[in-house]
């Protein structure tokens, strides 16, 4: 008795796989997103997007101009959750997105840090700018102060999220600044007389408090150059 020699299945036709979606921006930037989350920044790359796509990574190129360009429209996407509209005063309003828009950062340390160098430029970002400088205007900026102003609010955000984003638990930076109060306290005040007048008040307040502060500092300072150029 002879057997059958096994056959082999015949080839797939192309026609009968499923399609794939077609390549758009927005899904790039889904899949980049989905990453992200789950793997870190490292591990959006070109070709990581274009395995979850599966796709060659230079198709990508057609939607996604370079790494810069596909890190900023990350972040843009990550802004959509920046609450625009709010309550109060003028000041009340912007301070309120600024705290939305550190959240988000403080969220996503990766992305902060990231910020410090790569500019946003998609339409969450352009519709905070907006808003910013509808904020300053309403509170009595000219132009040009409001314009030069937007920089400096918004990376007031930022640079605080990338310093309470660096790896150190709320423990280790607790003892931190304990350290650093009692360093401040034990300088000689005859070579440090201001150090040894403030000390304490180097490291007193909480953050919201101080980040508050700090945003009224800005905002001032902004008006004030209304009034003087």
């Amino acid at each position: 008795m002879t057997s059958n020699p096994p056959t082999t299945p015949a080839p797939r036709s192309r026609r009968e796989r499923p399609a794939k979606p077609a390549l758009t921006r927005p899904g790039i930037i889904a899949a980049a997103l989905r990453i992200l989350s789950e793997e870190g920044l490292s591990k959006v790359t070109m070709r990581r997007i274009a395995a979850v796509l599966d796709t060659g990574h230079a198709s990508l190129y057609v939607y996604v101009r370079d790494t810069e360009d596909l890190h900023a429209q990350i972040l843009d996407a990550l802004l959509a959750s920046v609450a625009l509209d709010g309550t109060g005063s003028w000041r009340e309003r912007l301070k309120a997105l600024l705290t939305s828009y550190g959240d988000v950062l403080r969220n996503h340390p990766e992305m902060a840090r990231m910020a410090l160098s790569t500019q946003p430029n998609g339409p969450h970002y352009v519709a905070i700018v907006e808003q910013v400088l509808a904020l300053l205007r309403e509170g009595g900026a000219d132009d040009r102060a409001a314009a030069w102003g937007v920089d400096l609010l918004l990376l007031f955000p930022t640079a605080i999220a990338v310093e309470h984003n660096v790896g150190v638990s709320p423990k280790r930076e607790a003892e931190r600044l304990s350290d650093l109060a009692e360093r401040l306290g034990a300088v000689d005040p005859r070579q440090h007389p201001n150090i040894a007048r403030v000390g304490p008040q180097l490291v007193s307040g909480d953050g919201p408090s101080r980040s508050d502060w700090a945003l009224d500092v800005l905002l001032d300072g902004i008006l004030a150059r209304t009034t003087t150029i």
